[in-house]
């Protein structure tokens, strides 16, 4: 292997780490952080909307940009927003301005909605080049870095350490982290030559037609609303439905990021034994087996207990379906590209509008959304496993 790949591997690793601590630390201070701003959780629903917007601005412009410029450049200016937002956020619960902590959350939306779609063709570049499943470990560390920042979080909470100045540190740290990763990336990933692209609008709508890619598209869109849900809500879910306290809430954050991480971390065996159709129904099964749980099981024990199944059902979803993208056809980058924009669409814009769901028939109701979408997703991963039969069929008859 090229000596410099493990050094790009190991950045990679930094920069999802990063966004993963960044995203935990909000999440397991958002009942601080509503106090603080004194919100209902309609308002919280409107501050979480600057969210949304910064999501959809940076998801939308990702791909374009990766296209052509390279990942390099996109993946550099998230993170760099992805760190300055979190003393953004910190600052605006410090001073009870909810303009100035939906700024934060618009710059970490634009961050992280651009830089993580760039980071994933990277990542799905290096599948490429090595012939071996990386992505579901790339993404472990996210999920590692969610868990990392859920405990901070929760002894934060514990100890009622101030919002403002946790924030702040984590944003210091994460740029540190960004500066040293950079240098290893390489420039030109994803970038696709004008004069061999034709019309970008043309090659899109060519992907749109392809049934696989489409199926792929259910299950990520559905995975990723499940993964995104517990970021945004779970603690208020815990809290508001269940009973819990605010550090105890922000405890079961972390048990559900514990699963994740250990789901990505041990994941490729099971891909490698059971194939990837395998591993996506399984996962629609246990994440809808634990969202149902936790809707409608009024036990906080079986509640908690939930939110593990939950949290590995949600676990491979996304890297797993990334990777069947890549592998789906020609032009990997546009079709991992494609994928991860529906994937990032849902995970960050799906959560802030079930606020407003939440505030009309409660929390625990609006996990319904999610719930019915990752059930169906598991019945999306038979057909895409039945289509990838055919095809293999097809070309071994060939």
């Amino acid at each position: 292997m090229n000596r410099s790949i493990p050094q790009r591997q190991l950045a990679l690793a930094a920069l999802f780490l990063v966004p993963g601590i960044g995203i935990a630390s909000w999440v397991t201070r958002t009942p601080d952080i509503r106090d603080l701003l004194g919100a209902s959780t309609f308002e919280m629903g409107l501050v979480l909307f600057g969210l949304s917007l910064g999501s959809m601005l940076g998801i939308l412009v990702s791909g374009p940009l990766v296209a052509r410029f390279g990942a390099r450049p996109i993946i550099a200016a998230g993170a760099i927003s992805v760190a300055l937002s979190m003393p953004l956020i910190g600052i605006g619960a410090g001073v009870s301005e909810a303009l100035i902590a939906a700024a934060g959350l618009f710059l970490f939306g634009a961050g992280m909605g651009g830089g993580e779609i760039a980071l994933n063709v990277e990542g799905a570049d290096i599948e490429q080049v090595t012939g071996r499943s990386f992505l579901p470990r790339l993404h472990g560390f996210f999920s590692l870095g969610t868990v990392i920042g859920a405990l901070v979080g929760i002894a934060a909470t514990a100890t009622s350490f101030p919002v403002s100045i946790h924030m702040v540190i984590i944003g210091v740290l994460a740029l540190i982290a960004v500066c040293l990763a950079m240098p290893r990336i390489p420039s030109g990933t994803g970038r696709t030559p004008r004069e061999a692209s034709g019309s970008p609008r043309a090659a899109r709508a060519q992907l749109w037609r392809d049934p696989t890619l489409l199926l792929i598209g259910v299950i990520i869109l559905a995975m990723a609303l499940a993964e995104g849900t517990a970021n945004d809500w779970l603690p208020l879910v815990m809290v508001d439905g269940h009973g819990f306290d605010a550090a105890s809430g922000s405890a079961i954050y972390a048990v559900f990021a514990a699963a994740m991480t250990t789901g990505r971390f041990v994941g490729g065996w099971f891909i490698d034994r059971f194939g990837r159709a395998a591993v996506l129904c399984a996962s629609g099964v246990f994440g809808a087996i634990g969202l149902a749980l936790i809707i409608f099981v009024d036990n906080p024990v079986i509640a908690t207990a939930a939110v593990l199944l939950w949290g590995l059902g949600a676990s491979l979803g996304f890297p797993v379906a990334i990777s069947a993208a890549g592998d789906s056809g020609p032009d990997a980058a546009a079709r991992v590209s494609l994928v991860a924009t529906l994937g990032y669409v849902a995970f960050l814009v799906g959560p802030p509008a079930l606020g407003f769901f939440g505030d009309e028939f409660g929390l625990r109701s609006a996990l319904i959304i999610p719930f019915v979408l990752v059930a169906l997703a598991a019945f999306a991963a038979l057909a895409y496993g039945r289509r990838t039969r055919v095809h293999l069929e097809v070309e071994r008859a060939a």
